[in-house]
């Protein structure tokens, strides 16, 4: 595999840091600042919000440059936007500083993975696109604990710093080991890349994302509940279990990328289904903490399993457009993340139990399941050619004039 994987990698365990270690330096943030943790909960959505404006509209912007300049560009923003954090005098201004580092989040991982697939031979690409997102789920095995221990010792501040600092590891990758290559003019302009949107596959496939990915987000944004009062885990034991669902990732990620490279619908069908198994066991797992442990990784196995083939099919859809389409995607990515936590949090509120996120997930993996499946209907309808098209390609030529 080419190094350039490697440069991409590398900004992508940035990215994945900054957005996960936030959840574990909230009390710290909220002590430092004064605020309730609530109120800091809100730093969390203001970066969400970032990377849904951001991915769209820096790649839309940005469709006419060269995508190498492009990738360092949006990681210049991103440890613009971590120092800001780290020096923030405030709530407000840390909530501006947040939102400023989403903003290049999807718009990376969007013009990423089309630099991924044109590096390798065609039959490797889902392999590729699940190299670069190994560092995002290496980041929840080492970097998001290492991160959350440093701002509990050093402080919330210098986690960011830290952060930036890898942020400036990943420019100097991107600038060495990324091809040079030339400014894209695409004939079909601005106007063209947004039609290359509308078609409905392509928005079926952006479905898949939110739907499928929001079945993850039901259960991982409650497990920590699950795991202290389901399984009895103590809380000091719950990073260690979440590094355990980065590792379930990290196998999931590249499990994913090789099947995919076979057959990409039946890897995502595969994956789907998978999680539907792993949600609905959930309750099961949770009565004891060594099936608890397992319950964890087998989950981010499952849900990263279908990273790659969902990545892969956006950009197939819309084969016009694959920076801006790739781009979306991952905004359709964070609204999983939101519309998921929303989805389970109503099954806590209603009383079902510690639990029940995890079976609302196994809900949507299942709508997920039905989205991706007409998705594959309407696919082959359009690829059926019509009996009237049959027939009239096999008439002999002058065959028309012996007819009465």
């Amino acid at each position: 595999m080419p190094l350039a994987l490697l440069a991409l990698a590398v900004g992508a365990f940035g990215i994945g840091t900054t957005e996960f270690v936030m959840m574990g330096l909230l009390p710290d943030v909220a002590s430092d600042l004064h605020i309730s943790i609530p109120s800091a909960g809100h730093l969390v959505s203001a970066y969400a919000l970032g990377v849904v404006i951001g991915a769209p509209l820096l790649a839309a912007v940005t469709a006419r440059m060269s995508r190498r300049t492009v990738l360092i560009a949006l990681m210049v923003l991103f440890v613009v936007g971590n120092t800001l954090s780290a020096f923030a005098p405030g709530n407000g201004s840390l909530l501006a500083a947040r939102f400023l580092s989403g903003l290049p989040h999807g718009a990376f991982f969007g013009v990423g993975a089309v630099v991924a697939t044109t590096v390798v031979p065609p039959e490797r690409k889902a392999r590729s696109v699940s190299l670069m997102f190994l560092g995002l789920t290496v980041a929840n095995v080492a970097g998001v604990p290492v991160a959350t221990l440093v701002g509990q010792r050093l402080g919330w501040r210098a986690t960011f710093l830290g952060v930036s600092v890898i942020g400036l590891a990943a420019i100097a990758s991107l600038a060495f080991l990324i091809p040079r290559d030339r400014a894209h003019t695409p004939s079909t302009g601005l106007r063209g890349e947004l039609a290359a949107l509308r078609p409905l596959p392509v928005w079926l496939a952006f479905a898949t994302t939110v739907v499928g990915s929001g079945a993850l987000f039901a259960a991982y944004s409650y497990v920590t509940p699950m795991l202290t009062d389901a399984a009895g885990y103590a809380e000091t034991s719950v990073t260690l279990l979440l590094g355990l669902f980065g590792v379930g990732a990290t196998a999931g990620n590249l499990l994913g990328g090789r099947l995919a490279d076979r057959s990409l619908r039946g890897t995502l069908f595969g994956g789907l289904a998978c999680l539907v198994v792993v949600l609905l066991l959930f309750p099961l797992l949770m009565r004891a903490q060594w099936s608890a442990a397992l319950a964890v990784t087998l989950l981010g196995m499952a849900a990263f399993t279908t990273s790659s083939p969902l990545q892969l099919m956006v950009m197939e859809k819309a084969a016009a457009a694959p920076s801006l389409a790739s781009s979306a995607n991952q905004a359709a990515f964070n609204l999983a993340n939101a519309g998921g936590a929303w989805v389970g949090g109503v099954t806590l509120a209603a009383g079902f139990g510690t639990t029940s996120p995890a079976v609302a997930g196994a809900g949507l993996a299942v709508l997920g399941l039905g989205v991706a499946w007409v998705s594959y209907a309407v696919d082959r309808r359009r690829a059926t050619p019509s009996v009237g098209r049959v027939v009239t390609s096999h008439v002999p030529e002058g065959a028309e004039a012996l007819r009465p």
